[in-house]
């Protein structure tokens, strides 16, 4: 397959186990490969063979093979990068988090192991997934899986939470309740994909005779009526499943007559469950039962009998004895059986394995049709200058420089071009352009609006601020001036959300990477973090608001004429990073502040 992707997927538990998560990755990973795509799939492991196998695959990478991590085409690669979670702790909801040599496995793996796409499942606790958030410099999507607000209380720092969820590019979750969840660590928009149905499960012998049902606390009257129908129908079988990772509910009584017919079993793995409801020509879920397990026996030719809308037969949550009846119909009218079991089967087939492969393949492909080209060869000896691209004159409110002076200090800095950025003003810009100076002016804005701070360049009006990011974005274009994304990661000062910034990518013609008035390096780093994963036009601003901040930002870049121009010439940008005392700068910014107001 010519344009098949590199893809890594990473679970938190080990793919031999028969946690919910790894047998969903288990399945996109199948489903993937069949499409052809190379799928590696980085997960924990209890098999010294596999762990060692994979230490051999990183110690490969770290050499310089950048083929070690790769998958053939169409066969899943299952790397070990660490010990399996034990399971007493994974029962407790616990265990995920992961040595520190297993985080540097994964910060290999995904730094240097050359994929399209990295897709990490559960990154909601410390451990291999969030290893993966933290070190993926590439496109990253995340699946979010639990649908209890206790797995969600592990104690990941709110800063760090913030900056891991700047970093992903698509939110995923399996459900609507583990949407709803997530989005209260990770607030965004998410698509739900449900989990994905095994292609082993498919039907298998029917006799007409075989019902298996939930077994769980709220089924336990569903289970009291279906054992009286079995015991008033001779030849009838019934199995009771449970969850093995759950707690085992009460044993039933059995009359005498439905003795031998009546078991139960507890089920883990996909062979196990395949097996048993291949065979079965009745499920029924409980009230509170596992949605994937009906869909399986859909998928296994099983008719449904369940409290939701999907295809099969229906009864009240508050009247187990309805099931039963249910039961006892299908049992004797055999073409209504067959009728909704082919139903069912077709329905199953759309929440197979393959059809998640199709939408992920779709999601990936989009998400690397949104990068940007790359830059064209720089012309040969071009004339390069300095410019500043965002700084601040007394027309904003926490500035005291006048524009003249400011020009005139730029100059003797030997800066090319400066753009000047008032907050929620220009008409200090539009006095600078005026002087008759040998410098290049651009008119600029730094707008607040509802969503974050977003500055306009060659603008001739001013952008009222309050406005939402789609709305002044728009206001910008109408004036034919370019949209410069200002340190959009400092999270002390009013940002633009991930999410807000992903809707508005397209329309981002620069992007601030370095700006030297931050408190943290972490926040540019961050900011450069991004802009290189989608391949964004990149600058640097010194954002001074007193004239000893000016220059400590520079973007070296060929001379220009015009938008069109400078936005050519800021693809060929050289940063160079001048910084200063920040408090020294900030102290100066105060005095001056302090002047102005008493002036």
């Amino acid at each position: 397959m010519a344009d098949a992707l590199n893809i890594c997927l990473v679970s938190p538990y080990a793919l031999a186990g028969g946690h919910p998560v790894a047998e969903y990755v288990r399945n996109e990973a199948t489903g993937l490969a069949g499409r052809g795509h190379r799928v590696t799939v980085l997960a924990p492991s209890a098999s010294s063979q596999s762990l060692r196998s994979g230490r051999r695959r990183l110690r490969s990478l770290a050499a310089g093979d950048s083929e070690a991590l790769h998958a053939l085409p169409g066969e899943p690669l299952a790397v070990a990068v660490g010990p399996a979670v034990p399971s007493r702790a994974r029962g407790r909801g616990r265990g995920a988090g992961l040595p520190i040599a297993a985080s540097a496995n994964v910060a290999l793996a995904v730094g240097e192991g050359g994929f399209d796409i990295v897709h990490a499942h559960e990154p909601t606790v410390p451990g291999l997934a969030t290893a993966a958030l933290r070190h993926t410099r590439g496109l990253i999507v995340a699946t979010f899986h639990a649908e209890t607000e206790r797995a969600l209380s592990y104690p990941i720092r709110s800063g760090r939470r913030k900056r891991y969820g700047s970093r992903i590019d698509a939110l995923l979750a399996a459900s609507t309740r583990a949407a709803e969840l997530a989005g209260t660590l990770y607030p965004g928009d998410y698509e739900v994909l449900p989990d994905p149905i095994s292609p082993i499960f498919t039907p298998a012998g029917k006799t007409g005779t075989r019902i298996v049902a939930e077994w769980t606390g709220e089924g336990r009257g569903v289970a009291r009526s279906l054992i009286r129908t079995v015991a008033d129908t001779p030849g009838v079988e019934l199995a009771l499943v449970w969850d093995r990772r759950g707690r085992r509910p009460m044993r039933p009584y059995v009359p005498p007559r439905a003795r031998g017919r009546v078991r139960t079993e507890g089920l883990e793995r996909d062979e196990q469950r395949a097996r048993l409801l291949g065979a079965a020509d009745v499920f029924v879920a409980a009230p509170d039962g596992n949605a994937l397990l009906a869909w399986e026996a859909r998928a296994s030719g099983a008719v449904v009998v369940s409290v939701d809308d999907g295809p099969g037969l229906r009864y009240a949550a508050d009247q187990p004895p309805l099931a039963a009846a249910a039961v006892s119909r299908l049992l004797e009218q055999t073409e209504l059986r067959e009728q909704l079991s082919a139903e069912g089967v077709r329905a199953a087939a759309r929440r197979g394995a393959a059809a998640l492969a199709e939408r992920l393949e779709s999601l990936y492909r989009g998400l690397l049709r949104r990068r940007r080209t790359r830059p064209q060869a720089v012309p040969a000896r071009p004339v390069l200058i300095d410019a500043d691209l965002h700084m601040h004159t007394n027309h904003s409110h926490d500035c005291a420089t006048d524009p003249e002076a400011l020009v005139d200090h730029c100059i003797a800095q030997g800066l090319g071009a400066i753009a000047i950025t008032d907050h929620n003003e220009i008409s200090g810009a539009l006095e600078a352009a005026a002087l008759d100076k040998p410098i290049t002016v651009i008119v600029g804005e730094e707008v607040k609006t509802s969503q974050g701070e977003v500055i306009g360049l060659f603008l001739h009006e001013r952008i009222e601020r309050g406005m939402s990011m789609a709305d002044t974005i728009a206001q910008i274009q109408q004036q034919g001036g370019l949209v410069l994304m200002p340190h959009p990661f400092d999270r002390l000062h009013t940002i633009p959300d991930s999410a807000t910034l992903l809707r508005h990518l397209d329309e981002i013609d620069v992007f601030e990477v370095y700006n030297s008035r931050l408190l943290f390096d972490s926040f540019n780093d961050d900011a450069l973090r991004f802009a290189t994963k989608y391949n964004l036009v990149q600058s640097a601003g010194s954002d001074a608001h007193v004239l000893q901040g000016i220059g400590t930002a520079i973007n070296r870049i060929p001379a220009f004429e015009g938008p069109e121009e400078f936005l050519v010439a800021m693809r060929h940008n050289q940063i160079v990073r001048r910084p200063r005392n920040l408090l020294y700068l900030q102290g100066l910014k105060w005095m001056q502040q302090v002047g102005k107001t008493g002036s």
